[in-house]
């Protein structure tokens, strides 16, 4: 087919939108059936969140190195070829969004699982295994890979606890005291583009 940058640039709009979209409706279905599974074993609602934010988080590290080696591999194989008329990057990007096997999306829900199992800030009781939410994992390591293939890419924000509340980056839960001014924990992370905050994430705020 025939490559244009206009066309190019209306592709990674549409793509951009959805993909978006697709975050927004993990946020609203996944996690909280990442929720309702958790609470079957684990009754601390505060661990519950906090195990479901750091597997958000997990997973977009783990997408985000899966693209930057697949990336680097699928440009090495197209720069022996490569004349244009687009840039090299584009054509990588390009081809790795056509060619979605190139991921390996269980690869990455293992990493995460395996990470999450040795993370001192959350834990799960002895008979169960973070693995009781992979499908949260997966549909979130799958969208962060896709996003890496936007121009430019979206991203989300790492919280820390104690940070001072931001209205600009994130919503209070219902729960919250309202007149606290830190963040007690996160609940699921603001998505951003460029430094400018695309989609706000929640947070509890208490004294």
């Amino acid at each position: 087919r025939t490559w244009s940058p206009a066309r190019g640039r209306r592709v990674n709009s549409l793509r951009r939108v959805r993909l978006i979209a697709r975050f927004g409706r993990i946020f609203a279905q996944e996690r909280l059936d990442a929720e309702c599974t958790l609470r079957t074993f684990i009754c601390n609602m505060e661990m519950v969140q906090r195990i479901i934010y750091t597997a958000t988080v997990e997973s977009f590290c783990a997408a985000k190195m899966a693209f930057w080696k697949i990336k680097i591999n699928v440009k090495e194989t197209l720069a022996i070829n490569h004349l244009g008329p687009g840039s090299l990057e584009a054509a990588a990007l390009d081809y790795i969004v056509c060619h979605k096997d190139l991921y390996d999306v269980f690869h990455s829900v293992h990493e995460v699982i395996c990470s999450m199992s040795t993370n001192p800030m959350i834990s799960c009781p002895a008979v169960v295994d973070f693995i009781v939410i992979s499908t949260l994992i997966r549909e979130l390591c799958t969208v962060a890979f896709s996003m890496q293939t936007l121009v430019p890419p979206l991203d989300i924000v790492c919280g820390v606890d104690g940070e001072l509340f931001n209205r600009t980056m994130y919503y209070r839960s219902f729960d919250s005291d309202f007149t606290a001014p830190f963040v007690a924990y996160h609940i699921w992370p603001a998505l951003m583009e460029n430094g400018a905050v695309i989609v706000k994430g929640e947070v509890v705020t208490k004294k």
